[in-house]
């Protein structure tokens, strides 16, 4: 009974849509990373892993309207920095982008997912490219406001977006096309 109530409880927490106000800072410079104070709220649904870990263990635990300062190790942010995680590929690979160094690319990998690398350095010849997240091997301390907090509904559980698929634009995932009187995605068949 003890571990079903537990899971009750904790399928709880994981079922939430937590709309926050963050400032993000890199805890050992102090440099200012991220922020959207003064922008809209970022939400998202807990227990789907859209946050990093190390926040989210925190914000599961919050109020409405409360605030608090998280500091997040890099093992429950992006990672340690990896130095092997680096990569020289010849520049005419890059043909027809105008390469910066700490310029940011998207690229594909070897089993079609999206991939985000950095141009570390680059010559005449050569473009040495990092995978490790910019963040990685970054301890981070975030200053976070809680400013709204729901239970999330089924379909927002199931699908993991704030909104259910409507919000992606449109229903069934996208889309504009008429349902008759069922409506959306509806089971049901259209009355004539």
């Amino acid at each position: 009974k003890f571990i079903k109530n537990k899971i009750k409880q904790q399928r709880k927490s994981m079922s939430k849509v937590i709309g926050i106000e963050y400032n993000l800072k890199d805890a050992n410079t102090g440099e200012q990373l991220d922020s959207n104070v003064g922008g809209a709220p970022l939400e998202f649904v807990s227990g789907k892993g859209q946050i990093i870990a190390g926040l989210e263990s925190k914000l599961v635990e919050m109020a409405e309207n409360e605030s608090a300062d998280v500091m997040v190790q890099p093992v429950d942010a992006y990672g340690e920095y990896n130095e092997e995680a680096m990569q020289t590929l010849p520049k005419e690979q890059f043909a027809g982008i105008e390469l910066e160094e700490g310029m940011t690319l998207y690229g594909q990998g070897e089993q079609g997912e999206t991939v985000q690398v950095t141009v570390k350095s680059f010559t005449d010849s050569d473009v040495t490219i990092d995978y490790n997240h910019p963040m990685a091997g970054k301890t981070l301390m975030f200053s976070v406001t809680v400013l709204s907090l729901r239970d999330a509904t089924e379909e927002e559980i199931q699908t993991g977006v704030v909104g259910g698929m409507a919000a992606m634009g449109g229903c069934c995932g996208g889309g504009s096309h008429d349902h008759g009187a069922g409506g959306c995605c509806s089971s049901e068949q259209p009355q004539e």
